[in-house]
């Protein structure tokens, strides 16, 4: 073909082939939005065009994986580990092989052969449309709390410099598994593990590897457990050995805005509001608060509304009542609140390397107040920053005058 033939065409041809090549390039750049998206939980984009990721576990890595990559997959593809841009000290390690649960009298979830969670795939078409529990699911819900407290003790108890996070994640599915129920994050999404780890700039979504912690790390360690069709979520903060002066201040805070929170759950309150208390608490302190990722909604589902943000924002997410159950958990940052995302498709750790901090609880909108169904009990370790706590001091255990029923 004489190509210079073809561009010597009429005015009208040669618009007409530059609309063709649009048309050609608007399809790709579509086929290529929803080859990212359809590998990725369910987003909303807010004002400012900050992606919020409503799945706490980001990303997707199911088994079902079609051979379509995108843009952005493939780019994450030419980073190998020794040239990818880390923000701070941690690198991943090597992962033991993915643990599986065999047991016959433990419900699993839709998405634990095929990472596919099915329950819940379509959100409500309105982020105010929020499941109020029954009784029953209540207690259900008790129960999954109690459990996840329970394991979440117990692998605090294990933190020590010396000990790998993959020994943690062991001792974690074992536990959950001979409670007869099952570990929430696993596979879901792809999810390699039955807990995630989050290390010092770590931010969430740290996967357990065989790195060992050194003295004065501070982690996140956040178990989910599903027991009887129902989750219970909830983590902390612990230190291998004794924090520096700056952890201990962004330990603090953190503890302390994220109660500021949780205390004000009550029914008729905006769940918008929850993000405007921590982020009043923690900037004079000088520390940040994540964007990306946000609380969410749990029962029979994992992730669903309220998306709890936890910035100020004026997002219409509802207004709290009787039988809604949520979870909270900023994530507090020592320096920018930007996230940098590992090529694993999980890690989000700060992008300047400074440490992160978090904690959460599953809560419950009594007739009066809130039950934070993850609450501690007398087992539980007493950690310095609920000591010298001057927003609550000791366990948060509910905020209310009478239980719900």
């Amino acid at each position: 073909v004489n190509c210079n033939k073809v561009f010597e065409r009429s005015s009208e041809t040669t618009n007409s082939f530059k609309m063709w090549r649009l048309e050609v390039l608007g399809f790709l750049v579509a086929m290529n939005s929803l080859t990212v998206t359809a590998f990725c939980p369910p987003q909303k984009k807010f004002p400012g065009g900050t992606p919020l990721f409503m799945n706490k576990k980001k990303g997707s890595k199911s088994s079902s994986r079609t051979s379509s990559r995108g843009f952005g997959s493939l780019l994450n593809d030419l980073q190998t580990p020794s040239s990818f841009p880390y923000a701070g000290s941690i690198r991943p390690g090597k992962q033991s092989p993915q643990r599986v649960v065999v047991a016959d009298n433990i419900e699993f979830p839709d998405y634990a052969l095929d990472g596919i969670p099915k329950k819940g795939k379509s959100a409500p078409l309105l982020p105010w449309i929020i499941e109020v529990k029954k009784p029953d699911e209540i207690e259900k819900m008790r129960a999954a709390g109690k459990l996840a407290r329970e394991v979440l003790d117990m692998a605090g108890r294990m933190v020590q410099a010396g000990i790998s996070t993959d020994e943690i994640d062991a001792a974690v599915h074992e536990a959950i598994v001979s409670a007869g129920a099952y570990p929430s994050p696993l596979n879901y999404h792809g999810f390699p593990k039955s807990c995630c780890t989050s290390v010092n700039e770590v931010i969430c979504h740290g996967i357990p590897d065989d790195r060992k912690l050194l003295e004065g790390d501070i982690i996140n360690i956040d178990i989910t457990a599903y027991l009887d069709g129902y989750h219970g979520d909830c983590s902390e903060m612990f230190v291998a050995g004794e924090p520096d002066p700056a952890a201990r201040k962004l330990l603090q805070v953190t503890y302390d805005c994220w109660i500021k929170a949780c205390k004000y759950v009550k029914p008729g309150r905006d769940y918008k509001d929850l993000g405007g208390i921590i982020e009043d608490h923690i900037v004079p302190e000088g520390f940040s608060t994540v964007r990306n990722f946000c609380g969410h909604g749990i029962g029979s589902v994992f992730h669903t509304t309220p998306n709890i943000l936890h910035y100020r924002n004026n997002e219409p997410n509802g207004q709290m009542a009787p039988g809604h159950t949520f979870t909270i958990e900023p994530m507090i940052n020592e320096g920018t609140a930007k996230v940098l995302s590992w090529p694993d498709d999980w890690t989000a750790t700060t992008v300047d390397g400074k440490r992160s901090a978090q904690f959460e609880h599953t809560l419950l909108v009594t007739d009066d107040g809130v039950e934070a169904l993850t609450a501690k009990n007398e087992n539980s370790m007493l950690q310095f920053w609920e000591k010298d706590s001057k927003v609550h001091k000791g366990f948060f255990w509910e905020h209310q005058s009478k239980p719900w029923k």
